[in-house]
């Protein structure tokens, strides 16, 4: 495994560009706001809990669908 070397060159302090100008502070807040993540990983998790929560849902019509279906083909 290689090592990683800071950007300071002093190990444990590192230096962010986006976080002195407030850009992360920013990003956070209108994710925040907007209910949506802003990273491709938070959303990505965001639709997945979405549509694992559909998904009995999606059973239940499915189920219903198919019993209207068996019961219009009896008459």
């Amino acid at each position: 495994m290689a090592k990683r070397r800071s950007n300071t060159g002093i190990p444990g302090l590192s230096f962010s560009w986006r976080r002195a100008l407030g850009l992360s502070q920013a990003q956070a807040r209108l994710s925040r706001k907007i209910g949506i993540p802003l990273s491709r990983s938070g959303r990505q998790r965001k639709f997945g809990r979405m549509a694992g929560c559909l998904l009995p849902i999606l059973v239940l019509i499915i189920a219903v669908v198919m019993a209207g279906v068996a019961v219009a083909a009896m008459l």
